[in-house]
């Protein structure tokens, strides 16, 4: 007896689309009923496509069954850009990359966006440039936060002479090093006892609470990257009534670093359930949001201000413990944050306004922005300006990644 052979038309005659059910049915009739007639053949294949659930647990039938049965729709609505963003100012745009301008030009289409700036040191990174602000309806951004959550600046000004500076090299040099610890996943061989650990947060979410423990032993840290911590002079020229300082010359703790792993884990999580459920085209992928009424972006939300509020504790506890070694208590602690997303009013309406390495500069806001490892840095004081959505640059900006400088300049040139 000839073994059965079919051939594809014989299926689509009957009904079988085109793709890749055709050549699977062929296989399978073929090799578990080859001395089948084609007839016998095709009133089974008739049956199967007519009711293919009913075979799905057929031993040999269920992979083409599988092919038949309507294809489950990909987690998430595929959402596209509009055709034209929102408006947005640049301020020194002729020292931004190409890279960060054209993701600006992404982030600005979203259907979310509602307006949004790009400071003068804004570079490429992930999802929203880095210096890159944008204010969107009733949507978060884990992107546009960014991965190190409520990363931020925080000075201490204190009423000692800063020519002891010179005079006491080794001595505050040895409080720098006593009082923290640099480098990608260090931590302290024992937890710091803090507030921020007790938080009911990370018994609320199970990946906060899997978090917790290295969080303890993390908390003071600086992490690696371009924090720092460093002691200079802060010259005050005339009393601001908001800073509170009298004119002179200070000795000054600045210190600059985020929410270490805690804030990169949150950002990752939910970066990822946002792409889950919001499908983006091409280079836009990494703005994908979560909304602020529905449960993940309710999670995220809480997350988000635990890892800013660890942040901001992990520059005290190194505050701390450096006030406590000199025996005073600073004259003021001014701090701000970058990375992070904030409720706020714009043009008479409430928006999400994430600022990925960008400061707060509302009305009397006080900040401070660093400047390069050569360069001094700054007190400042918001005015409030819409043109750049209340916010201000968060550091000098810079001709080069960190990489590229250490393999193009030595030490000693600089």
């Amino acid at each position: 007896m000839a073994k059965l052979k079919l051939k594809g038309k014989d299926l689509r005659v009957i009904g079988y689309p085109e793709g890749p059910v055709i050549s699977i049915a062929m296989n399978v009739m073929e090799r578990n009923y080859k001395h089948h007639t084609t007839e016998q053949a095709i009133d089974i294949l008739k049956d199967v496509l007519t009711a293919p659930a009913d075979y799905m647990e057929d031993a040999v039938l269920a992979p083409v069954a599988q092919q038949l049965l309507p294809k489950p729709a990909p987690e998430g609505v595929e959402i596209s850009l509009n055709t034209t963003g929102i408006s947005f100012n640049v301020f020194g745009s002729e020292f931004i990359e190409p890279g960060a301008m054209n993701q600006m030009y992404q982030a600005a289409k979203l259907p979310v966006s509602l307006a949004g700036a790009l400071m003068p040191d804004a570079h490429a990174g992930y999802g929203l440039p880095i210096g890159g602000v944008l204010a969107t309806e009733n949507a978060v951004i884990p992107y546009g936060v960014g991965v190190d959550i409520g990363c931020r600046m925080c000075l201490s000004v204190f009423d000692i002479d800063p020519k002891e500076l010179v005079q006491r090299e080794p001595y505050f040099t040895r409080e720098l090093n006593e009082a923290t610890l640099f480098g990608g996943g260090r931590q302290f061989d024992n937890a710091t006892e803090h507030e921020v650990i007790d938080r009911p947060e990370f018994d609320q979410l199970p990946l906060l609470k899997a978090l917790q423990g290295r969080a303890a032993k993390q908390l003071g840290s600086s992490g690696s990257g371009n924090h720092f911590a460093e002691f200079g002079l802060v010259e005050i020229k005339e009393k601001d009534p908001v800073l509170g300082i009298e004119a002179g010359a200070y000795l000054g703790l600045l210190t600059h670093s985020g929410s270490r792993a805690l804030g990169a884990n949150i950002a990752n999580h939910y970066t990822k359930v946002a792409k889950q459920k919001r499908r983006l085209p091409g280079e836009a992928n990494n703005l994908a949001w979560l909304t602020m009424d529905e449960q993940e972006g309710i999670e995220y939300w809480m997350a988000m201000n635990l890892a800013g509020d660890y942040a901001s504790a992990c520059h005290h506890v190194i505050h701390a413990k450096i006030a406590k070694q000199l025996g005073r208590q600073p004259l003021k602690m001014v701090e701000n944050h970058h990375n992070f997303a904030w409720r706020e009013m714009y043009q008479g309406r409430e928006v999400i306004v994430h600022r990925k390495g960008a400061t707060p500069a509302g009305k009397d806001v006080l900040g401070i922005i660093p400047g390069s490892m050569t360069a001094p840095g700054f007190i400042v004081k918001g005015k409030g300006e819409l043109a750049s959505v209340n916010s201000a640059s968060h550091g000098a900006g810079r001709k080069m990644s960190r990489t590229a400088a250490l393999n193009t300049i030595t030490r000693h040139a600089l």
